[in-house]
This record gives structure tokens, sequence and C-alpha cells, in this order.
């Protein structure tokens, strides 16, 4: 697929992290970029600075775990572009659940599902049809992570286990586009291939009071630089991949046709042969022992 001039992309998750580097990336390569987000300060932040650049913006405020605030964005967007060309479900949330899965509030995996994975759903439902009406090449990205998306992250289940189905959704989604002969494809992206530094980590920032959680937190919320500043003082290196090299991996992806968004790392291979290996042997997970062992 060809992208350039002409060409709508909209990106949701659009006012920070990696996010808003795909979409200024698109927005360097000639494309009008939709930028939609639940953070209305960072959202304007964002659009002006994309416009400073001489970027076509059409910004929306969205809560993507709203099925009417996602339509109301497509009918936005086709209403005054006519189309879209690339659509990035990107939008997502760390749940805040502290403790063994059993101890786990239930409004911690509402609120992680109401995003990670009803959020992907809805702009799928949203735009796939009108982008298949349209009848031009398009490509939907869906934003996994290799936390899940690869293999389990037991200290994160909750955020895991939403990232495990977008795979499986973007998966079923491809093979649905197929099976209809349309001219758009799908993408999973597995952002990295080391850590990436975005708004993830402060994702209480914006948790909506009907998902609250029903009890204290037992510890405080840890941001990023502290999270980076315990793990130094632990011995352990830590590597950053910048969001630019992300985005870019994305508009690489989508014009080489790729589905697995999936960087080269040694350790995702490592975690990907160790899986498919004890899945083959019908063995127990003895990949998981590292964190069993904590």
């Amino acid at each position: 697929m060809r992208l350039g001039e002409g060409q709508v992309a909209v990106v949701t998750g659009a006012a920070g992290g990696i996010g808003l580097a795909m979409a200024r990336r698109f927005a360097a390569e000639g494309l009008k970029v939709v930028l939609a987000d639940v953070e209305e300060g960072a959202l304007d932040k964002a659009v002006g600075e994309l416009r400073e650049d001489g970027a076509h913006v059409l910004a929306r405020v969205v809560d993507v775990s709203e099925r009417d605030s996602v339509q109301a964005l497509a009918d936005a967007v086709y209403d005054s572009f006519g189309a879209v060309h690339v659509l990035c479900n990107n939008a997502g949330v760390g749940s805040g659940a502290e403790g063994r899965m059993w101890e786990h509030e239930p409004n911690d995996w509402k609120w992680a599902f109401a995003v990670n994975v009803w959020g992907v759903f809805h702009g799928i439902q949203a735009f796939v049809p009108r982008m298949i009406e349209g009848g031009e090449p398009g490509r939907v990205v869906n934003t996994s992570s290799g936390d899940g998306g690869i293999a389990p992250l037991p200290t994160a289940s909750v955020y895991a286990v939403t990232k495990s189905a977008v795979v499986t959704m973007t998966e079923s989604l491809y093979a649905h586009l197929k099976a209809e002969g349309a001219a758009v494809g799908a993408s999973v992206l597995f952002p990295g291939p080391h850590m990436l530094r975005t708004g993830l980590w402060e994702s209480h920032r914006n948790r909506p009071e009907r998902y609250a959680k029903e009890r204290p937190r037992r510890t405080p919320f840890r941001s990023l630089d502290q999270w980076e500043s315990a793990m130094r003082a632990a011995g352990h290196e830590v590597e950053f991949t910048p969001v630019e090299e992300v985005a870019g991996a994305v508009v690489d992806g989508i014009r080489a046709d790729r589905f697995w968004l999936l960087p080269p790392s040694e350790h995702s291979d490592r975690q990907i042969r160790a899986r498919s290996q004890s899945m083959l042997d019908r063995a127990n997970p003895s990949y998981l022992e590292s964190f069993i062992l904590d």
C-alpha cells in the first residue's frame, strides 16, 4: 500500500507517546491526520504542534471505551474528509491492579478491557465497513504488546490478557478482510523492542469514575522515572526505543503489507520459541519460572 498526499490516517490515543509519533510520521508522509484522545489538554497541545509544522489535522476528544463516542468520531472524519485509509487503534491503559489475580478488583479488569479490547473493536466496527465500501487500499493497525501479545506477563496479568486479545482480534480481522476480498488489510503492532517512554505508566490520571478503584492502593503508583531508577539501583540497565522508531516501523510495515509489526529482538524470539515449544511438547509453561520464583 502506498502512503502519501490525499490519504487520511486516524489515530486513537494520539495526544502523546506512540500515537502522537505515528500521527507526526503520517503527516510527514503527506497524509491528513485525525487525532483522537480522551485527554483534552494534551490533545490540544499535540494538535498545535502538528499544525505549526504544516500538518492538516482534525482532532476530537474521544473515549474509545464508549461505542457512541467512536461512532461520532467516524462520522466527523467522513464528514470532513470523505475517506479513511489508515486506522490505528492505539489507545490503551494499564489496569493498576495489585497482588495476585484473585485479589484484583473487578473494576481493574473492566476498565482495561473497556479501553484495550472494546476500544479496538469499536474502532473496527465504526470505520472498517466504510473503508471497505470506499474501495481504496487501506490498513487497520491494532496496538498490542509483547507483554501478553507474545507471552504472558503474570506481574501485569490484566494488561497482558487484553493485549493477547488484541492479537487474536487482529488475526480474525485479517481473515475476515481476506474472505471479503477487501482492499483493506490488517496489522498488529508490537512496540519495541525495548521499553518506551509513554503515558501508559500514568494511565490512572484518566481513569473514569465508573471504573474507580473500590479500595485504596496498598502501594503508591510508580512513575516510569521511579521504576527506571529502581531498576538501575538494582544493577539492571534499561534500554528505551524511541517512539519515532516505532512510528517508522508502522509506516514501513504498511508499505510492505506486513501483518506482524514485530521488531527484531532476541528476547521476543526466545519467548515465542519457548511458548510454542511448550505447546508442541504438551509441557508445563517453564518459561514462566522467572515470574513464579518472584
